[in-house]
């Protein structure tokens, strides 16, 4: 049984593979072709968090590709009702695939441990693959390559940054994140991805100019997520200088883009003139989360099967 927790899951050959049916779909989709690859096959969303782009590039997904999805909110008495494992096991008997959105990453770990189904992580406090997934996409797609690109994250050292890390590291891309002291990705996590893709280059700093200058995309996230809502005053004092804004974007290459994983506060993290700018790619990146899932989900239920990826 193959998952889908983390990047740490799929060999770098692997990560190709779903890049390329990400972008094979695309083109037929865009083209009228909707082929019915997952026909009768059933995903359930089991969600922890509110979601807009998770929930509907999945259940959209998953409908284009021939099949069926579930949405599984607090009704199923996920973690309340029953004991994790029993909940598992049941649930598991069901579906085809479960894409989880957490609050916290061993529950997505308790999931594949005894569902005896395919589990994606929708979202965790430790990473966020299906968003690095489309934003790697949006990046070949404007540039052509990832190799040898300079991807640039300007905020906090959280799940998604963390995902970030791992997906250059595993492409070949130089990642680089600006934050302030104390809001650095671990090293603990550094190290893993060191481990496991040995030669990454990726660069800390705390100064946003150093960051972002060779940088082909600047990409930035809220300050305080979802469950940080009591840190957002300290939060907004300490990321005052990490705004990216017009004058940080021409720190980058000329043809640097700005991505953004959404929701954005406008006027905090990132301001207007940059969102809306004509190098902003938020939309197709947003749009790009239902593409890549799809390659995502192609290739974990039908040629992943049986497979043992060995890390």
């Amino acid at each position: 049984m193959r998952h889908f927790l983390s990047l740490f899951d799929v060999s770098d050959d692997e990560l190709k593979r779903i890049f390329e049916l990400g972008h094979q779909l695309k083109a037929r989709l865009k083209s009228g072709v909707r082929e019915p690859i997952l026909q009768g096959k059933v995903a359930g969303l089991l969600f922890e968090k509110p979601s807009l782009r998770t929930r509907v590039s999945f259940e959209a997904g998953m409908a284009q590709l021939g099949g069926s999805s579930l949405f599984l909110g607090e009704d199923v008495g996920w973690g309340k009702r029953e004991a994790p494992q029993d909940f598992s096991r049941v649930i598991g008997q069901y579906l085809d695939v479960i894409v989880c959105r957490a609050k916290g990453h061993e529950k997505v770990e308790t999931l594949a441990k005894y569902a005896d189904t395919i589990i994606i992580n929708g979202l965790t406090d430790l990473c966020h693959p299906c968003q690095a997934l489309a934003d790697l996409m949006t990046i070949h797609e404007e540039f052509g390559k990832l190799e040898g690109q300079k991807l640039t994250f300007v905020g906090d050292g959280n799940n998604v940054s963390r995902s970030l890390a791992l997906a250059c590291a595993k492409t070949g891309m130089t990642f680089s994140i600006a934050a302030p002291k104390g809001y650095e990705i671990e090293q603990e996590f550094i190290d893993r991805v060191l481990k496991h893709a040995p030669g990454a280059k990726i660069e800390q700093t705390s100064d946003p100019i150093e960051a972002v200058t060779g940088a082909c995309a600047v990409y930035t996230d809220v300050w305080a997520s979802m469950g940080q809502e009591a840190e957002q005053a300290k939060r907004e004092k300490d990321f005052a200088d990490f705004q990216v804004n017009g004058k940080l974007m021409a720190a980058a290459e000329k043809d640097a883009i700005f991505l953004h994983c959404l929701p954005a506060k406008r006027g905090q993290e990132v301001t207007d003139e940059v969102m809306d700018c004509p190098t902003s790619r938020i939309v197709e990146q947003a749009g790009n989360r239902m593409h890549a899932q799809k390659g995502l989900l192609v290739w974990l239920l039908t040629e992943a099967v049986d497979k043992i990826h060995v890390d």
